[in-house]
């Protein structure tokens, strides 16, 4: 299921990924499947890959 390249994310996200794989591998989800519930995970709690921009964390609120 998951498609593309990973070289947009941080290697921390990436070592998250691989954790949270093997979670779900040590629970019977076969391979392919824990892999891309894992980068859902990462998706989910990080907002995907790296991101660049000035200015980004700052609010738009004045």
């Amino acid at each position: 299921m998951s498609q593309g390249s990973k070289d947009k994310y941080t290697d921390k996200q990436k070592r998250k990924a691989e954790h949270i794989a093997e979670g779900y591998e040590a629970q019977g989800v076969p391979d392919k499947e824990a892999e891309a519930r894992a980068w859902a995970t990462v998706n989910k709690q990080d907002g995907g890959g790296k991101k660049s921009g000035s200015g980004r964390s700052k609010s738009t609120v004045h």
